[in-house]
């Protein structure tokens, strides 16, 4: 069961798989709401069958699944329907990531949804959306990250094709939808009726290009992979120390006269080259081999004590492994655990949402096994429905 959140007392429906959509159903389990997983008998999520794997469970699924409950119905059947549709009865939220039509020919499409459960808010995660010309083709994270733009502005230039690190196409794609669910939410304690949810992985793509659309209606410019420096911003990259490197993000003019006063070129604020943020822009190259020739005589290390005095945007570039052991990742709490079928802990990503009227827990509840929930959720819903006994006398 999940922790205590501002969403306790919400209950979803989660037939959703992989990773937009468990994404999303996480993410409101982290804030409170149960999660019942609806799965396919045998089978279950496809993500159980991605690694890298704990023994013979799939830490992937692991670490999008955990605190939700498991039960596996199928949908195609006249027996699990009816206890899908018990479910459904005493639901808020009905959360899906097939492709359009899918509900539709299982007869749990949005009109016969909301004639038959009409507070039941249905969020539909898809690559394309239930609308358009694209609608009905399949897609993963990387078709939306493609299409969507952002592969075109990702690595360096004249490099190949780039996809971001992380498959922020679906992740975008599942935090759009809980932001969409919660609204929901809180438009019907007005209305008092539930409506449907649509979001598309590829608008969602095109939701967070920040200002690339801005610059190519400005310019005519098609804008394209710059590496790791900002468009409109410099000195904002990762610069060349010694030993490896540190990124600086000097975003005004004050703050690039204490750059050039700590790494001893003063001289430059004087440059005409470099006088305004948009001159600097201008010539970001020539900057930056001005400050890597700077930054070249001390480690990194080094230059971080010195920048961090002056008070300058900066850090290392951590892996991983930094990652999880840096200090401020940790007293945030954003590394957590939840204990897998061995009784270990395992590591994952914690919650970056910081409430001050709730908890937040290092350990969660480990995902389910399929099914693992059934008897459970199936005797609830018969205490549920047995009418109470009339008052004696």
């Amino acid at each position: 069961m999940t922790a205590a959140g501002p969403l306790s007392g919400v209950l979803v429906i989660d037939l959703t798989r992989v990773l937009a959509g468990p994404y999303c159903t996480m993410v409101l389990a982290d804030l409170g709401a149960r999660v019942i997983k609806v799965e396919m008998p045998g089978r279950g999520d496809d993500a159980r069958a991605i690694g890298p794997f704990v023994g013979e469970r799939s830490a992937y699924f692991m670490s999008l699944n955990r605190g939700k409950e498991s039960i596996a119905l199928d949908l195609k059947d006249a027996d699990d329907r009816s206890i899908f549709e018990r479910l459904l009865a005493r639901a808020d939220v009905l959360v899906e990531n097939f492709r359009p039509g899918a509900m539709e020919r299982l007869g749990y499409g949005w009109d016969e949804l909301h004639a038959r459960f009409p507070r039941l808010i249905a969020a539909s995660t898809s690559g394309f959306g239930q609308t358009g010309p694209y609608a009905q083709r399949p897609a993963y994270d990387v078709v939306a990250h493609a299409m969507g733009g952002v592969m075109s502005i990702t690595g360096e230039p004249g490099g190949r094709p780039t996809r971001v690190g992380t498959s922020i196409g679906d992740i975008a794609g599942g935090l759009f939808t809980a932001i969409g669910i919660q609204a929901a939410l809180v438009e019907r304690q007005r209305s008092g009726a539930g409506q449907r949810v649509d979001v598309s992985l590829l608008d969602a793509q095109v939701a967070i290009l920040e200002n690339a659309i801005a610059r190519y209606a400005v310019t005519g410019e098609i804008p394209g992979p710059i590496g790791s420096r900002h468009p409109s911003i410099a000195p904002f990259d990762a610069f060349a120390t010694r030993d490896g490197y540190i990124v600086i993000a000097a975003g005004n003019d004050a703050l690039f006269a204490r750059l050039c006063e700590a790494v001893g070129a003063p001289e430059w604020t004087e440059d005409e080259r470099f006088r305004s943020n948009e001159l600097r822009n201008q010539n970001a190259d020539a900057l930056k081999q001005l400050i890597e020739s700077a930054l070249a005589h001390r480690a990194t290390s080094e230059w971080l004590e010195v920048l961090q005095r002056a008070e300058l945007p900066c850090g290392p570039l951590n892996d991983i492994a930094q990652l999880i052991a840096d200090p401020q990742v940790t007293h945030r709490n954003m590394i957590v655990s939840a204990e897998d079928e061995t009784g270990d802990g395992l590591q994952m990503a914690g919650n970056p949402i910081k409430l001050s009227a709730h908890e937040d827990p290092t350990t969660r509840p480990a995902a389910p096994a399929l099914d693992a929930d059934r008897r459970r959720i199936l005797a609830e819903l018969e205490a549920a429905e047995i009418p109470p006994k009339p008052p004696r006398g």
